[in-house]
């Protein structure tokens, strides 16, 4: 797809985040299967239910654009991923906590990565006079920034300091 424009560039990055959050829901089981914190498992599992939100959310604006989510493939999430996945490839050489605040690190870093790419398009969509889909995004960049402190504080309040030991 050609880009000439904001709208061009708009629907290219909700593209881009919704292969994103498809390659999430891909990636997630393995990461709740692997986590031994049961409260760590439990944050992978809501944010699980929130990924598939997120891309209905998505639909609804395809749906209302006239557009359609396919012909892209988001490689930043798909390398994210894969240094995930590096870390579950090793998970039985590493002690169970320290596996548990790697699965944190490489969980917070696809939470940056989507914070940015919703900042972003929600603020094209305001450019764009697009005000229900501001409000859409904005509601999943709040959810992604809520993930990403409860990321913290599980690690901050235990995971960590268990690794450390």
């Amino acid at each position: 797809m050609a880009m000439t424009n904001l709208r061009d560039l708009y629907v290219d990055q909700l593209r881009d985040l919704y292969s994103a959050e498809q390659q999430i829901l891909v990636a997630l089981p393995k990461m709740i299967s692997a986590a031994t914190d049961a409260e760590l498992r439990e944050k992978f599992q809501k944010h699980q239910t929130e990924t598939r939100r997120h891309a209905d959310r998505l639909m609804e604006i395809f749906d209302d654009l006239g557009e359609t989510p396919s012909g892209h493939h988001c490689r930043g999430m798909e390398g994210l991923l894969l240094e995930g996945d590096e870390v579950l490839q090793r998970r039985g050489s590493i002690p169970p906590e320290v596996l548990d605040a790697a699965l944190i690190c490489a969980s917070q870093r696809v939470e940056h990565y989507e914070i940015a790419g919703y900042g972003c398009v929600r603020t094209f969509a305001e450019m764009l006079g697009l005000d229900k889909h501001a409000k859409l995004l904005q509601k999943t960049l709040d959810e992604e920034g809520h993930s990403d402190h409860v990321l913290t504080d599980v690690a901050e309040d235990r995971v960590n300091r268990e690794a450390r030991s």
